[in-house]
């Protein structure tokens, strides 16, 4: 299994170079880098035994045929963040390409095809919004999203049409779940849990609910030397206060986290007042009720925050994703192949977002995490074992002989 796991590794090392940037890897949503890792992992598909198509946002679907008209999805995403590393989603599209490599290599072919599906866009580095990618794929595109803009001034629907989709299709582009037997998603962990009990895989119980929110806080610009402090409308003292209200509240929140990532400020010179700060907040919670409020009370404390220093404050929600638990039924199956391995089962939330919490609209979807080094991920020293590797191969290809073997006892 380790000749094989080795196979895997290397091809994270192939696409870890297929970046935006020189140096970083960088793979947003549209780019000439998500293409060239499309066509990439294509190859790989169609090595495999698997006819491959792209729908019109961009995700890579390869289908190697089974018995029956059931399927099985296994996948993740392709994109990556800035300055990432090399195996969040990566490893899982990865994995599950393996997985059917070897029933191929084999000649094998199971009660029920399995697809693999390497989403377009989990991460939102581009656009700001999480699961674009799979969430056309499971049906659940909002059109509204269309209008976004990255940066450059550049739309979702303009991105969409350049990579070759048409973006007024993408709300009947969804697969449809009318043979879906499940999905199944590896993904490293991007915590230190499975480290700290030395196992190599975990199963997942659920993943939280995120909510993204864009903010600007208006100012007044003005002279660094000549306007008195009392009378300034300084937006980057507006939110910078705000943003240490985000870390005060979440820390009073038990369960919760909350992130601003994202700073812009205008007119941005060393001599003038801001007039103008542009920012991002990341709010998560295993429970809705309890991230809607903390949500809620943010946006509360950002208007007063900005009344108080004589600004306007804009607030943009930009994604709202509840909390989703896996299926009980398909996780136990994992599980059982995770003792099949030899490896004891240990069960654990994830605070991060995945493909899976859209999917889950679709089809019961369970997760099996990863061990990945002291939990870092979302950095280019994100790094996973070998022999990890291994163990996720063995027990993906054990969870498919448990799939099989529940289709065609008696």
């Amino acid at each position: 299994m380790q000749e094989v796991a080795s196979t895997v590794m290397e091809r994270c090392e192939q696409l870890g170079d297929v970046s935006e940037e020189a140096d970083a890897l960088t793979r947003p949503y549209g780019s000439q880098a998500m293409r060239e890792a499309n066509e990439l992992v294509s190859g790989w598909m169609q090595g495999a035994g698997m006819s491959v198509s792209q729908d019109g946002i961009g995700n890579l679907v390869g289908l190697y045929r089974g018995t029956s008209d059931k399927t099985l999805v296994l996948g993740s995403h392709l994109d990556t963040v800035r300055d990432a590393g090399k195996y969040d989603g990566i490893l899982g599209v990865l994995v599950a390409l393996t997985c059917v490599q070897r029933l191929h290599d084999r000649g094998e072919r199971l009660p029920f095809s399995i697809e693999v599906a390497a989403f377009a866009d989990e991460e939102g580095l581009r656009f700001g919004t999480t699961y674009l990618g799979s969430s056309v794929y499971a049906g659940a595109f909002d059109a509204e999203h269309l209008n976004l803009r990255d940066q450059d001034g550049v739309t979702l629907r303009e991105a969409v049409r350049a990579f070759g989709g048409d973006p007024d299709a993408l709300e009947q582009e969804g697969r449809g779940s009318g043979n879906l037997l499940g999905y199944c998603e590896i993904h490293i962990e991007q915590g230190p849990v499975l480290e700290e009990h030395d196992l190599p895989v975990g199963i997942v119980t659920a993943i939280n609910g995120q909510s993204r929110v864009g903010l600007v806080f208006d100012g007044k610009a003005g002279h660094a030397g000549t306007v008195p402090m009392e009378g300034r409308q300084d937006a980057l003292c507006a939110a910078a206060e705000f943003v240490l209200e985000v870390e005060r509240a979440a820390r009073a929140e038990s369960g919760s986290v909350a992130t601003v990532g994202e700073v812009a400020t205008l007119p941005g010179a060393a001599n003038v007042i801001p007039g103008r700060t542009e920012l991002s907040m990341d709010v998560r919670h295993p429970d809705d009720e309890v991230r809607e409020r903390l949500r809620d009370h943010l946006k509360t404390r950002a208007q007063e925050i900005a009344s108080s220093r004589g600004c306007d404050c804009e607030w943009r929600l930009r994604q709202e994703t509840p909390a989703v638990r896996t299926d009980p039924d398909l996780s136990a199956v994992l599980a059982r192949a995770v003792e099949d391995s030899g490896m004891a089962v240990h069960r654990l939330p994830s605070g991060a977002g995945h493909d899976a919490a859209q999917v889950a609209g679709l089809t019961p979807v369970a997760m099996l995490f990863v061990r990945c080094k002291e939990g870092i991920s979302h950095n280019p020293a994100e790094s996973v074992a070998q022999e990890d590797v291994g163990v996720a191969l063995e027990t993906m290809g054990r969870f498919l002989e448990r799939v099989k073997e529940g289709l065609t006892l008696p």
